[in-house]
């Protein structure tokens, strides 16, 4: 089957193969998707590289059914939003997929998450049902088959004591934490961690001042007392993260690509180091959309490197990974 070839992908010429033979799965199975490549006239016979694949645009998330499947959904994640304001559904029809995803994506950039104590820090994802990141955080602390391992809501004192605690004794720890509660972990407690992975997954969710992304990693490396910030990039409509282990510089596995594209023409790809619209390319999503035009701005460095820079001004306020410029 198609999506058990997502996972074997080796090289370059396996992914454009995989992208190609997704985009036309894609096609014959989601309407909504149909509907927006014809309008741009981009029927398979005339989609013969990855720069012809049209990226669905996010927004469509909030108002249409986007499956490429006939299974019922076993989960549906939603995105946060403000209130009044419409969110994002992504109709997950296999869960197996998105948990194989995700842990072998984190299997690539960081090995066994068994080796791992994972701590999380998440209360604005907590507080709500439907966050696709609590899964994946409540999955990864199930496999790391530590006692140790659990979430942290408001008992900042409580995973202080356990951070250091473990950190003395040379335990290998994630913590994992959305930008806000970091900043308060850090304003009552001073931390001079060796042994943690300091990862934040965004922004402020209302709770303190917007800050761009060196500004707050200074903060949290001195308050961590750690060389390197990471981030992970992800959002409710994929199915796949992005992964950065310092200077929100970002690499993604085998089977997810970034690419970027002009912000004044959405069907033109802008050349490296030049600052664009981000595309997202996601063979994990097969079941629903594997290519998002999203509302972040990006630059890419390499071929899998790419360093992610904010979003467009007028977009939402997102839940993942992003500052404001």
């Amino acid at each position: 089957m198609l999506k058990d070839t997502i996972f074997t992908i080796k090289s370059e010429s396996e992914f454009i193969d995989a992208s190609l033979k997704v985009f036309n799965f894609q096609y014959q199975h989601n309407k909504a998707y149909q509907n927006f490549c014809n309008l741009l006239q981009k029927t398979p016979k005339l989609v013969t590289n990855i720069q012809d694949i049209p990226f669905l645009p996010i927004e469509f998330f909030k108002s249409k059914h986007i499956v490429s499947s006939e299974k019922n959904e076993e989960i549906i994640f939603t995105s946060s939003g403000t209130t009044g304001t419409k969110t994002s559904k992504h109709f997950v029809t296999d869960l197996a997929i998105y948990e194989k995803s995700f842990l072998e994506g984190f299997k690539t950039f960081y090995g066994n998450i068994e080796e791992y104590t994972v701590l999380a820090l998440l209360p604005s994802y907590l507080e709500r049902t439907g966050s696709s990141l609590i899964y994946m955080v409540d999955s990864l602390i199930s496999k790391s088959n530590n006692p140790e391992s659990g979430f942290y809501l408001h008992n900042l004192e409580e995973l202080a004591n356990k951070l250091q605690k473990l950190d003395r004794q040379g335990k290998k720890i994630l913590l994992i934490g959305v930008s806000f509660a970091l900043l308060d972990l850090i304003e009552n407690h001073q931390f001079s961690l060796q042994n943690t992975v300091i990862m934040e997954t965004g922004g402020m969710k209302g709770r303190r001042k917007e800050m761009i992304r060196q500004e707050l990693h200074q903060v949290l490396k001195e308050g961590f007392g750690v060389s390197e910030i990471h981030s992970e990039y992800g959002m409710t409509e994929l199915l796949s993260q992005a992964y950065s282990k310092g200077n929100g510089i970002f690499e993604c596995p085998p089977w997810m690509r970034i690419l970027t594209r002009d912000p004044e023409d959405a069907l033109t790809p802008t050349k490296p180091n030049k600052t664009g619209g981000i595309n997202v390319i996601d063979l994990a999503n097969i079941n629903s959309c594997s290519f998002i035009a999203t509302q972040d701005l990006g630059r890419i460095i390499s071929q899998n490197e790419i360093e992610i820079l904010g979003r467009f001004d007028d977009s939402d306020i997102r839940g993942c990974n992003l500052m404001v410029l």
